[in-house]
């Protein structure tokens, strides 16, 4: 069962200046309860506001196409048009957890307000050990936690509903590699649970490592340009991206990317790797996610 579908979405943010942000284009995307899928890419690329659209927490004034629908044993959610879903159905674990918790009130009382909000079955010392933290740590003020513990608070707090979606988004920026390491931990623990975790990242060294994820998904410029088993792209890409953003990794060589990523105002209604990357047969005019088996790349049409 796909606990998340995203089905050609496309968002499109307007700025002040008349410019608009082609957040996501045409993207699509399933995540199966009970596994990980990485979302990769170089920063700027859209997976941060993939991440808000999950959540339905765009701005405002954004245009949006397309689904985003949850699948649970009890019920079918849309996202776009049923707000209650959130923390019962979908979980957010944001980037930068301390920065989100209200620095007057103990990380304790927080967490109870989210049980109590919830009708939660939980407790917070048991929630506590759950992510590997001492449940005094959670009578400890934000700025008395690590950024480590915060994150973990953050999970723990995700944790409260049981939801069918965690959507962990750079859930490790700024740790080290053992707080890195313990965190990706938790989260395949929750998918081992039978949670679907969508797991945002740029830092592939550590996806390669841990080999956390099933499934790995290619972001670039606001489209998926390579999706399928995590082994199979990270060890064999089908994408002229994907094969340079993994030959950039020290372990393959630590080649440099060729240009610089495009910033999302105003982009052409194309993919635009060609304009990095001219002698790629890949990009350049109209592209489609071409299926092979169990796993799908962006391609060219061919008339």
């Amino acid at each position: 069962m796909n606990a998340l579908t995203i089905d050609n979405l496309t968002v499109r943010i307007p700025l002040a200046d008349r410019s608009v942000v082609h957040a996501a284009s045409e993207v699509h995307l399933a995540i199966p309860a009970g596994t990980v899928t990485a979302l990769v890419g170089e920063s700027g690329c859209g997976k941060s506001i993939l991440a808000s659209a999950i959540m339905n927490m765009l701005p405002v004034e954004s245009s949006v196409s397309g689904s985003v629908v949850v699948q649970t044993r009890d019920r079918v959610v849309d996202v776009f048009a049923d707000s209650s879903f959130r923390g019962r159905d979908v979980a957010l674990i944001p980037q930068s957890a301390s920065s989100y918790l209200t620095p007057v009130r103990t990380a304790r009382s927080q967490l109870e307000e989210t049980i109590r909000v919830l009708r939660s079955h939980h407790e917070c010392d048991e929630l506590a050990r759950l992510v590997g933290l001492d449940p005094r740590d959670l009578d400890c003020y934000p700025h008395e936690l690590s950024g480590g513990m915060a994150q973990r608070v953050a999970i723990a707090g995700a944790l409260v509903g049981d939801p069918a979606v965690i959507v962990a988004d750079e859930p490790t920026a700024n740790l080290d590699g053992d707080l890195t390491d313990r965190i990706l931990g938790l989260l395949r623990r929750s998918a081992d649970d039978g949670a679907a975790v969508l797991l945002i990242t740029h830092d592939l060294s550590s996806l390669m490592r841990t080999a956390v994820a099933d499934r790995v998904a290619v972001m670039y410029a606001s489209r998926i340009m390579e999706t399928g088993p995590a082994h199979s792209v990270l060890d064999d890409p089908l994408h002229d991206y994907t094969r340079d953003l993994l030959n950039a990794l020290p372990s393959r060589g630590l080649n440099p990317m060729p240009g610089t990523a495009p910033q999302l105002t105003d982009l052409p209604d194309e993919c635009v790797y060609h304009l990095r990357r001219p002698e790629s047969t890949q990009s350049g005019g109209a592209t489609e996610l071409v299926t092979v088996g169990n796993r799908s790349y962006r391609t060219r049409v061919v008339a």
